[in-house]
Parts: C-alpha cells; structure tokens; sequence
C-alpha cells in the first residue's frame, strides 16, 4: 500500500534527529512516491532470515516504478534479486542488510536500471565463492550503488560482469579478497569511494580478452591492500587493469600497498594521471606487457622499491609518455629479494618513449634507467631532475639495443656516476658526463647539468 507524503521516509538527513538502536539519526524527509518496506512484512533486528519478505517488497515496487525504502536496523538476508527498475533506499550507516547464508547478498542479472543508496552489506566474515561478491551483478545496465557501504566480506566486495553505471560515495572494508571486481565493463565509472583492508586487490578492472573498456576509476582513497595468496604481483595491488584498453586512473590517492598502486597489466591506451601513493613495496606504478600506448604524468610517489615502470618490450609493451611525475625515498630491494638492479629505480623504461620533466630524488640504484639488455628503442630523456642517486641515468649499452637521447636534465648528488652505460643492472661504463669518455654508439648526448 503506497503511503501518503507525510508518512513517507527517505535516507536525506533532516534537521531534527530521532534514536534508533542508541545512536543520534537525523529524521528522514519524504520519498515522493516511495513506499516503506515494514509495510511488506519486513522485519528489523530478528534473527529471522528477512529474504523473502524484502524480494516481496522490491518486486513490488520494481512493478510500479516506486523507491523501497528500507528503515534503520538490522536485516539478515541472502540472494536478494534485484530486477530492473529496483531502487533501494536506506538511511547511511543505520541501514545494514546482514549476509545469513549463500553465495552473494543481493545478486542483479540481466536488468536495467537499479540503485542502491544509504545501505550497508555486511558480509560478516562469511566465506564467499571464488567470483562472487557481496553485491553480484551480471549484464546489468544502468548500477548505480550511492553512498553506501560494503563491509567484512568473506570474499569480493563488489563482482561486477558486463556492467555499466556507476559505483560512487561508498566505503568498501576488510574484504577478504578483492573490494570491487568488474568484468568486461560496458561503461564504468569508479569515483570518490573509499576502501581499506583488502586481500588481494583494491580495484580490479578485467576483460577476458583484450579490447576497449573505457572504466574510469577516477579520486578514490585506497589503502592496506595486501598480497595474501602471495604471487609475483597479481596481489597487492590498489589498482589492476588487464587487458583493459582505453582506462583511465585519475586523482587517486593510496597508501599502503604490498605490491603496486596502479598496475596495467597489457592495457593499452591507459592514462595514470595526478595519483598520490605512498608506501608501494614493488613497484608503484606499472605498464607491463603487451600494450601499447601509456601516459603516466603528474603522479607524485613517496616510498616504493621501483617508481615507475614501462616494460616488456620483449612482448610487444611500447609507446609511453612519462611527463611531470614526482618520484621520491625508493627502497634498495623489493620484498621478493630482487637484486638491486630491479629494485631503487626511480623510472624505468624500455621502447618508444619520453621521458620528460619528472623529479627524481633519493633513488638507492638509479634514478632513470633506459632499457634491459638488448630491449631499448628510441628513448627520449629530456628535462628531468635526478637527485641523489648511485646512478643519475643508465642506460643499456648490451648489444643490440636501441637509440637514446639523455639531454637537458639537472643530475646531482649522484655515487657511481651521472650518465652510466649498463649491462642489465650492472654499470660497465665510466661517467658519460665526463669529459673524454667513451659514449656508445647508440647513446645520444646533449647538454646535461651535472653536479
């Protein structure tokens, strides 16, 4: 039965405030056209498993267009459809649906246009299946989840399959596994929501194959993300996209991360633009494999065993600008034990590629490294500050490898040398910068200012 405007109640706070279960709420406002959930049987705060009586509610109200909203309190439930047109309403922080038993809480498939607002999923610690999350949606467009919360999972967060909309405003915490998966997204957005506590990733942005994705995951706050199942970096990361073209990771701030902040992994087209990450214990950011095309600029990183990493020419990884980057206090040795010459990098870089205006300061091994072997073509390395460094610059003088360019960069401070010929991680060159040294000849110099 609809209820009339007076009685109607929404998750907008009010002035006035009212108590319920001991804590201060503010009194809802009005829902125009809204209807209360308690008026299809829905019980808060029972033990009793609310499943059926909530499916009653959003089935109905799904049917006529109307928001359900669901009151203060707590309401044990599992597989909880939500068909297209469901819109679920509850007051932040005081309205918790409570995982009872199964795969998933509430669960989307093959629907248009559902909303969650002001509600909290609570997985309880519960296990959850290998691709599943707390919220499951599949072939849904049109999800937009608002200023809600997504808490103790016994697995993902959030496991999205073919999905657009939004996910915006909410607190993903202590996930078992990922806090928000998406699979072949159909137009994402990922914006200002804040996670902390995740086991294996943060951010998942995933294809089965490569191909445009376009998810935008744009000034989230993402911390203690850690590797549990262990691995060579597909853990432990705040941000993962995989064969993810066309992304963009934007205004991001993270702390606090076993293995990267953002890593695209064969992801061609992406753009990691004005991120803050603190505390990255491999590397901080990473373009690996086979992609092409990758702008990382205007990124400022504080504390990672490897700042920046564009690599595996070896399988086709090429074309990048890395420009206006701030890369600082890098460790000697990644947790794996790596040797030094993978680890206390500021920037590293392999083909097609311009290295441009970025800072580097307090870098263990070196500062910009240029290649890996016989893996280096045509690298500009213009306008940079290095300070603080065994090595300003390295650049790979093994046989085979391509053309560089070191010229106008400010290189200070620096141990073994400013401008060092390399053989993997190992100098095997006197200081180019000096007079009279040997230059290879694939190497390129201009004007430098060392001191």
């Amino acid at each position: 039965m609809a209820l009339n405007r007076r009685q109607l109640l929404s998750a907008s706070l009010a002035s006035a405030s009212w108590l319920a279960g001991g804590t201060a709420w503010a009194a809802p406002r009005a829902i125009p056209g809204g209807r209360d959930a308690a008026q299809f049987g829905l019980r808060a705060n029972t033990d009793a498993d609310q499943s059926r009586a909530l499916a009653r509610a959003i089935d109905a109200c799904a049917r006529d267009g109307a928001p359900l909203f669901i009151p203060p309190g707590r309401y044990r439930c599992a597989m909880v459809k939500l068909p297209s047109g469901a819109q679920l309403v509850g007051v932040a922080g005081a309205t918790m649906l409570e995982l009872s038993d199964g795969p998933s809480l509430l669960t989307s498939a093959d629907a248009r246009n559902v909303r969650l607002s002001g509600l909290t999923l609570d997985g309880g610690g519960r296990s959850l299946p290998a691709r599943r999350g707390l919220l499951h949606a599949e072939r849904v467009d049109g999800l937009d989840v608002g200023d809600c919360e997504v808490t103790a999972s016994g697995g993902n967060g959030l496991w999205l399959d073919r999905v657009s909309g939004a996910i915006r405003a909410t607190a993903l915490r202590d996930c078992a596994a990922s806090a928000l998966v998406s699979f072949n997204a159909r137009g994402l957005v990922v914006a200002q929501n804040t996670i902390h506590g995740a086991g294996e990733n943060g951010i998942e942005i995933l294809r089965d194959a490569p191909g445009p994705d376009a998810t935008l995951v744009v000034d989230n706050r993402i911390e203690a993300i850690r590797a549990g199942p262990g691995g060579s970096g597909q853990y432990g990361n705040a941000v993962v996209a995989y064969r993810a073209a066309d992304v963009i990771v934007r205004g991001n701030r993270i702390r606090d991360c076993d293995y990267s902040g953002v890593r695209g992994n064969s992801a061609s087209n992406i753009q990691i633009l004005g991120n803050g990450i603190v505390d990255a214990r491999e590397v901080a950011i990473y373009s690996e494999f086979s992609f092409e095309a990758a702008v990382i600029a205007q990124n400022s990183i504080d504390g990672a065993a490897l700042g920046i990493s564009v690599c595996n020419f070896n399988e086709g990884g090429r074309i990048a600008a890395v420009t206006g980057n701030i890369v600082r206090n890098l460790h000697p040795r990644r947790p794996d034990g790596a040797s030094d010459g993978e680890g206390g990098i500021g920037i590293h870089v392999e083909a097609d590629t311009a290295v441009t205006g970025n800072v580097v300061e307090k870098a263990p091994f070196a500062g910009i490294m240029a290649g890996w072997g016989k893996y280096l073509r045509d690298i500009a390395i213009t306008g940079n500050v290095v300070r603080e460094a065994f090595i300003g610059v390295g650049l790979s003088a093994f046989p085979g490898a391509g053309r560089v360019l070191v010229s106008d960069n400010v290189i200070a401070g620096t141990q073994r040398g400013a401008i060092v010929g390399m053989d993997h991680g190992k100098a095997v060159t006197a200081d180019l910068s000096q007079p009279g040294a040997t230059v290879p000849g694939n190497v390129t110099l201009g004007v430098n200012q060392v001191r």
